[in-house]
């Protein structure tokens, strides 16, 4: 903001609509909301709902009643952006919602029990939030805000939490935990690391796993460089991979949910993506049940091992001779 559009100078003349865009995102991110809900399309929402106009002050903010069509109506003549219609749904389930769940927006406060398909729908502006508002760039509004959020629990927060109760807790075989991003192949993961590792590499050491937010990097970066192992791209590397410090082998392990196991092109992929390792390599395709399994049956390369969560003490072998270990390449 320049000078002439700070509040409480003498030659202030209100807030240009760029800039009163910028302040409103700034003012929700403060108000715990995400990236979506910082967007231009939220802060004109949120603008609409407080009624504060470009070239207004925000003392100007108020707490009436909108209803989605007065919303995007406003927006039209204020900050002269037109939605189509069918963008009534996107301001509500992408917007509105959030700023309900976040604390910071009523719906049907003149009348809760309203029918949900109601034309008369509204949202407005929680009481408690609007001195906050009418506070903004003055030295009131820190103290103001501070006590807004200490009476709520934020956007940012709920989903902080949620994707915390979602995550998938692992005990890794020296007897320490963490947690797994939720979905994905992490569900058979997990059964890998707690159920196959006991036994058939007990005392083994996760030096990889392929999760997009668990580096295991810096604890196990001494063990991969004396191995000879350098992790590829992601995308690229097994699922899992556990040294057997006994046998001194390395297990590259895929987890086989929903995509295929170590056939003849993934056994000689791997074997060129690892071709610096300086230890033996045992290659084991697992799967969730041996219904899964059955699918890929014709698929699974010779001299590699084929392990089904639901019957944990088994292992199948495409080995010939051997019972369990690496082969020569």
């Amino acid at each position: 903001m320049t000078e002439r559009q700070i509040r409480g100078h003498d030659d202030f003349i209100g807030y240009s609509a760029s800039d009163l865009l910028e302040r409103t995102e700034d003012l929700l991110a403060a108000l715990g909301m995400d990236r979506e809900r910082t967007n231009e399309r939220s802060a004109m929402t949120f603008l609409a709902l407080a009624n504060v106009r470009p070239g207004a002050d925000w003392t100007t903010a108020t707490n009436e009643t909108y209803t989605t069509r007065q919303i995007m109506d406003w927006i039209r003549d204020q900050m002269g952006v037109s939605y189509a219609p069918n963008t009534r749904e996107t301001i509500r389930r992408f917007t509105l919602h959030q700023f309900m769940a976040g604390g910071l927006v009523q719906y049907n406060a003149d009348n809760p029990n309203r029918p949900v398909n109601s034309p008369k729908n509204n949202y407005r502006i929680v009481p408690p939030l609007l001195p906050v508002i009418r506070a903004m760039d003055t030295p009131e509004y820190p103290r103001l805000l501070e006590g807004f959020l200490s009476g709520i629990k934020t956007w940012n927060q709920q989903v902080v939490e949620e994707r915390g109760m979602s995550r998938v807790p692992v005990r890794m075989p020296d007897g320490t935990d963490m947690t797994l991003s939720a979905g994905g192949q992490n569900i058979l993961i997990k059964k890998m690391i707690e159920e196959f590792c006991p036994r058939f590499v007990p005392g083994g050491v996760v030096l990889y796993l392929d999760d997009t937010d668990k580096a295991l990097g810096g604890i196990v970066d001494d063990i991969l460089q004396l191995l000879g192992i350098d992790i590829p791209e992601h995308g690229k590397a097994p699922d899992l991979i556990v040294w057997d410090k006994e046998n001194n082998w390395v297990f590259m392990m895929e987890a086989c949910s929903t995509h295929g196991p170590v056939d003849v092109m993934r056994k000689r992929e791997l074997r060129t993506l690892f071709g610096g390792i300086k230890v033996p390599m045992v290659f084991v395709s697992c799967f969730p049940d041996r219904g899964v399994m059955r699918r890929y049956l014709t698929d699974l390369a010779w001299e590699t091992e084929a392990w089904c969560a639901d019957t944990p003490d088994h292992m199948i072998h495409f080995d010939g001779k051997r019972y369990l270990g690496p082969y020569e390449s």
